[in-house]
């Protein structure tokens, strides 16, 4: 079930918060969250829901014993075994195709495919019990003796599939006790309308310029066209996940839960380093807390340490070539920008480091996008002729405007996606990916009442206008892809 989806707007989230509201008592409202959210797990993963349980049931008795054996050799023995349990799942489901290819090209030989088939969400929920377990072992959390309260916490629905990911020590207070105030009430909302906008009006409609111009005619891009789609697809990564993660803090707020932020408009960076510490912020404190510190390889060898993060960070996103080159392409920059020192890079004028970092990390995105790399060859080549079009090597030309108005694929390109069609959306999205209603809302605070009021009923007009024009594209559009379920 995706949170963009008629069926969960207008069904399955209404009839919980219902259910949830209509109970007082902490306990009635845990269970009926935890109903639901097994429910919504199991929508379109009937079966891979007894992998969950079973992950929640393992990984709960090894936190006891870890809890209960402190100072003997069976503490460090159950988190050994949580851990190997936690990341083979994770390698069977998510990675035994790729490895079983990759030996097949490498040596030669016929290894069938296994053809398994990824749990939706398992990225997530096993970097979640992950952490939960390693805080139990460093005692930085205590173990939780309810197996009902920690499964609630590993399947709760706003988080489950698509992050952020979650420590327990964020919400294990709020498990117990919380409560759900108007404001919580008229916060969550809007943030969860906020953040449905970003998915269906923005990131939907970048994906169409996006898979036209990096698919459709890659071979004949010209520069400009080249550019023009990994412009839009790094702004559509940005506003499908981040959309996803705003809907996922909005309503964990509807329902008492205060999840830490996961985006903080990241392209507002000046250095790469600070792009990572804005994107995916989840992602990026669980290996910088559970595996950069780590004395892997001694503490003389942090540079290895950095490189396995970024290298796992990468291979984390999926079992392609381009996703591990991905990670260490900005593991690279990272590990220059740390020799050069933070008292040198500011330094240098802004406009200059803002130049930099843009094409680093657009250049990015277009590793990220072609995912479909099984090998290391067929890696190359899409990067070839990706790079070849975006810096005019490929003889496509700096600009053609049959591109935009006829061509081969003029009939597609001039009914949907030639960029003049859709230049609103550009607009709209650059505006967006800087902080500017926060600026507007700082603003209005220090301003009097009936501004303040003003202001709140022009809020609530525009998320009724947000939510109305997301239903009409909802309903009269197929195109509603979400790039992070695959994770």
């Amino acid at each position: 079930m995706n949170f963009a989806d008629i069926l969960f707007l207008f069904v399955f989230f209404p009839l919980c918060v219902g259910f949830y509201l209509f109970k007082k008592q902490v306990k009635y409202r845990n269970a009926i969250l935890l109903v639901f959210s097994l429910i919504f797990y199991a929508w379109g993963e009937p079966l891979k829901l007894v992998l969950l349980l079973l992950s929640a049931m393992i990984n709960f008795l090894l936190a006891r014993s870890i809890d209960s054996n402190r100072g003997n050799k069976l503490c460090k023995m159950s988190l050994i075994l949580s851990l190997i349990y936690n990341i083979g799942m994770l390698g069977i489901f998510k990675y035994t195709d790729f490895v079983t290819e990759n030996l097949n090209n490498l040596f030669g030989l016929s290894i069938p495919a296994a053809n398994i088939v990824l749990p939706l969400g398992i990225s997530f929920y096993t970097f979640q019990i992950m952490s939960y377990i390693i805080d139990v072992y460093w005692e930085n959390v205590p173990v939780q003796k309810d197996f009902s309260k920690l499964l609630l916490y590993i399947s709760l629905f706003p988080q489950l599939v698509a992050g952020p990911i979650v420590r327990y020590s964020t919400i294990a207070e709020e498990i117990d006790v919380r409560k759900t105030t108007l404001t919580d009430l008229t916060e969550g909302f809007t943030r969860m309308i906020v953040g449905l906008a970003k998915k269906v009006i923005l990131a939907n409609t970048l994906s169409i310029i996006a898979t036209n111009y990096l698919t459709t005619v890659a071979e004949t891009s010209s520069v400009v066209a080249t550019w023009v789609g990994i412009i839009a697809y790094s702004m559509q990564v940005y506003f499908d996940f981040s959309g996803y993660s705003d809907m996922a803090i909005g309503m964990g707020r509807i329902f008492g839960f205060h999840f830490n932020e996961n985006f903080n408009y990241p392209f507002m960076c000046r250095t790469i380093q600070e792009f990572w510490q804005r994107w995916h912020i989840s992602l990026g404190s669980f290996f910088r807390d559970y595996l950069l510190y780590l004395p892997i390889f001694g503490k003389r060898r942090q540079v290895l340490s950095l490189f396995l993060v970024w290298f796992t960070t990468g291979l984390w996103h999926g079992a392609s070539w381009n996703f591990i080159a991905w990670g260490l392409y900005f593991g690279i920059f990272i590990f220059v920008e740390q020799k050069i020192g933070k008292k040198t890079l500011k330094k240098i004028p802004d406009v200059v480091m803002h130049i930099y970092n843009k094409l680093v990390i657009i250049i990015g995105f277009g590793i990220f996008y072609y995912d479909n790399c099984p090998s290391i060859g067929s890696f190359f080549s899409q990067m070839g002729s990706f790079l070849g079009n975006l810096f005019g090597f490929s003889g496509n030309g700096f600009f053609r405007a049959e591109e935009f108005t006829s061509g081969p694929y003029s009939q597609t390109l001039r009914e949907n996606v030639y960029f003049m069609r859709y230049a609103w959306i550009f607009v709209i999205s650059l505006i967006v990916c800087f902080p500017v209603l926060r600026f507007v809302k700082d603003k209005i605070k220090n301003c009097n009442m009936p501004v303040q009021a003003g202001a709140q009923l022009i809020s609530t007009f525009c998320c009724i206008g947000l939510l109305i024009i997301c239903m009409i594209m909802l309903v009269s559009s197929k195109n509603n892809p979400f790039l992070y379920f695959r994770f």
